[in-house]
């Protein structure tokens, strides 16, 4: 056979076989992690809890260390984010 064939069967193959094969061998895994696994889930509702319970602490803190002297009353706080309404 000529080398040169054997060149341009390669490169049709693979344009037309393998290419394809592979695209959508990715779009399949893509399609298959849109959504999240139930321990992904788990994880980020205690990630969110944790920083809830953070955020909280911080406030505190803050209330405590931000005393006016004059009358020892802390300073009005507003919450920092909407989540909390």
């Amino acid at each position: 056979m000529d080398p040169e064939y054997i060149i341009g069967l390669v490169a049709v193959v693979s344009i037309f076989v393998v290419f394809p094969g592979m695209v959508f061998h990715y779009i399949t895994l893509w399609r298959k992690q849109k959504t999240l696994e139930p321990d992904d889930e788990r994880m980020l509702e205690d990630l969110w809890r944790s920083a809830k319970a953070m955020e909280r602490r911080i406030e505190t803190i803050e209330r405590l260390v931000d005393t006016h002297p004059e009358d020892d009353m802390p300073a009005p706080r507003r919450p920092r984010s909407s989540f909390d309404r």
